[in-house]
Formats: C-alpha cells, structure tokens, sequence
C-alpha cells in the first residue's frame, strides 16, 4: 500500500468537501463508514491525543479525497477522555449514539483498557495507535499499532546493550501506572542478558510525581551512566531540570511516552540535549510530515504518525474483508479480524508491518535522539 496524493486542483476541492465528512457530515442513506476516536484533548496527556486526532484527520482527508474505501466515504468523530478511564467509556457511548461502527483508540493505556471491555461486549473492531499496555488487545476483536509495554522495555535493554551505551543503568520508573511499570518489569528482565547492570531502581506514584531528588541522588550514589526512563515527558521534564540542579549528567533513554518533551510548556529544551527515546517515527522530509506540518503548522510526533497509520491500516483491512456500510458491527468486526492477519502495510511508523491473531504488529524497532532541539534518527 502506497501513501499517494494527487496535486491537481480537482483533488484540492475534492478534499474540502471530503474534510466535511470527516468532522461528521452524516450522507442521505447513512452510505458511509463511521469511525470513531477517543484520546486526551485536554488535560496533562492533550499532547498525545491531539496528535493522533489530528493524525486520524489527514488521513481521513486523503482516503475520501481519493474516493474512499472501495468507493464509500469515511466519517470520523473524536472524543476527549482527558486521559481518564470512566471519561473514555462515556466517550465511547457517545459515539456509539452517533452509530459508530469501528473504533481507532483509545490514546492512552488506562483508557484503553477500560474502552477495550466495551468493545468486547459489543464485538466492535477496535484498533488502538498507542495503547501499549497488554490488557488493551486482550480480546481478539483489538489490534494495536504501536509496540507493547513488554516489547518496548526488551527492545530498550537490548538497545542500550547492543550498542554499548552503558556499563551500569539506573531507572526511574512510575510504579502506579501500567504503562511505566510494564516496561520496567520487561527491561529489569532482559538487562540480565544485556552487558550492563542496573545499579538502582526507584518508584514513584502519581502523588509523588513532582520531587525526584531521591531517586536522582540514588542514581548518582550508585554511578550510574545512563538512567532510563520508562514514564511520560511530563515527568521527564522535572527529571531533567532537578538533575540538572543537582550536577547530575548521565545519558538518559526513554520510550514513546518521551514524545511531546520538547514541548513541554516553559521547559528549558537545553537540557533534552542528547535525550535517546525508542519511538518508530521520527518527522522528516516524508509527505506525511511535511502535509502534517503544512495543514497544523507544527512538525508531527510518533502519536500522530501511529494515528495516520490506523487509519490507513483499517483501510486495508476493511478493503481485504470487503465490508459494507449496512454490515452489522459484529459481522464487520469478524470480518476485520481475519483481515488484519492477512494484510501487510508499509506506513510512516514501520514497512512491511503483520500482525498476528493476538492483535501485536511485527516492525523493526528504531530509537531518535535530541538533537540541537530536534528529533535525529539514530
């Protein structure tokens, strides 16, 4: 599958109207396929919901301005969870008033889970961009975009041991949250075959998610070289500026959850100098960032990029099981489930991309570092 545009002013117009379906223009007949999307556009995770809404939209543009799936037009409407898991599952009632028909979400892992138990019940496909939390594809009707909590913490450890980037490692981990404390567990476990030692490893909670002089100090007794941090850029950024204060300079790697750090309000970018993430998407000189940027005037994150590859993705597989509008949602959603095992897409977050029955993508990992204030591959 090719991301293709056409530049012809024809297409251009085309688009205006199509972007109309996409914020939920309802066609006479209800000739349409109804996507729904559920994410934080507010509150302290906005940064990642409001990349994949706005990511889902492009993609929504160029997919009815290319004549749609198998001819028919995508409606998608998105809803603000602010990253809360009763918030999420009274978003997804709403769109179900709205008769959506499939699910791109939820944004965040907590969410997720909660939403991923009502979708079971209605056996309603459900594909998530960036929940990367193991319960969020636990029934066969969810799929996910992004790699797993488990699969991001071996992939880090074996990151940072493969390529010689420290000899002793400390982590900082958020132990009240799933998403953190399922990439410590996985990382912890594979450092045992990695050529480093993890010399400390100090929990935090969401109530204590403000002093890290402890932890810091810790990591710093115990000469650490590289502290990994497995949590969100919020955090990160009170990280970087308290150990900053302190002296402390080791190199410091994170995962997906560090994306949105350089724009962290009032934060002082310096000091994310040379900050190494795993993420499968850093924004170039490839269409879909440079579309991404002409149309928000900002450069697109990882969220955003898994947000324009669902989109796509759902696309294929709605094409391979040749679904229909007046399809009932369970029928649809079996029908997508023998398809997502049957497609592979070449995307901005990974080529060649499958997925198994279990509802993980198989794509190469790849890690970016800060740079000067951007996002360099490595």
């Amino acid at each position: 599958m090719k991301f293709k545009k056409a530049l012809s002013l024809v297409l251009v117009c085309t688009m205006a109207v199509a972007t109309l379906t996409a914020c939920g223009s309802k066609e006479e007949g209800g000739n349409t396929f109804k996507i729904g999307g559920i994410g934080p556009v507010t509150g302290g995770a906005a940064v990642y919901g409001i990349a994949v809404q706005r990511g889902a939209e492009l993609a929504v543009e160029e997919i009815n301005a290319a004549g749609g799936v198998n001819g028919v037009q995508i409606e998608f409407q998105f809803e603000d969870d602010e990253h809360d898991a009763e918030k999420a599952v009274n978003a997804y009632n709403t769109l179900k008033d709205w008769n959506m028909q499939m699910l791109m979400g939820t944004v965040t892992s907590t969410p997720c889970q909660a939403v991923a138990e009502k979708t079971k019940e209605d056996n309603m496909y459900m594909l998530t961009p960036s929940g990367s939390a193991v319960p969020c594809i636990q029934y066969d009707n969810a799929f996910r975009v992004c790699f797993s909590d488990p699969n991001q913490g071996i992939a880090s450890a074996q990151y940072i041991g493969g390529n010689g980037l420290a000899k002793k490692v400390a982590v900082i981990y958020n132990s009240s949250d799933v998403y953190s404390q399922g990439i410590y567990e996985k990382f912890a476990g594979e450092a045992a075959n990695q050529s480093f030692e993890i010399v400390a490893a100090e929990q935090f909670t969401a109530d204590s998610a403000t002093d890290f002089s402890v932890q810091l100090k810790k990591a710093q007794d115990a000469g650490a070289d590289l502290v990994f941090l497995p949590i969100y850029y919020q955090e990160a950024s009170l990280i970087l500026q308290q150990a900053d204060a302190m002296g402390f300079a080791p190199k410091f790697f994170g995962c997906d959850g560090l994306d949105g750090l350089l724009g962290v309000e009032n934060f002082d970018t310096s000091l994310a100098e040379g900050v190494m993430l795993l993420t499968p998407f850093v924004a170039g000189d490839d269409d879909f960032s440079k579309d991404f940027k002409a149309k928000f005037g900002e450069d697109p994150i990882q969220f955003a990029a898994d947000a324009y590859d669902a989109i796509y993705i759902m696309k294929a597989a709605m094409e391979k099981a040749g679904v229909k509008p007046d399809m009932s949602i369970s029928d649809m959603c079996e029908a997508m489930k023998k398809a997502m095992t049957e497609i592979t897409v070449d995307g901005t977050t990974g080529t060649g991309m499958t997925w198994s029955a279990d509802g993980e993508p198989s794509k190469e990992p790849k890690a970016m570092v800060i740079e000067n204030g951007q996002y360099v591959a490595m």
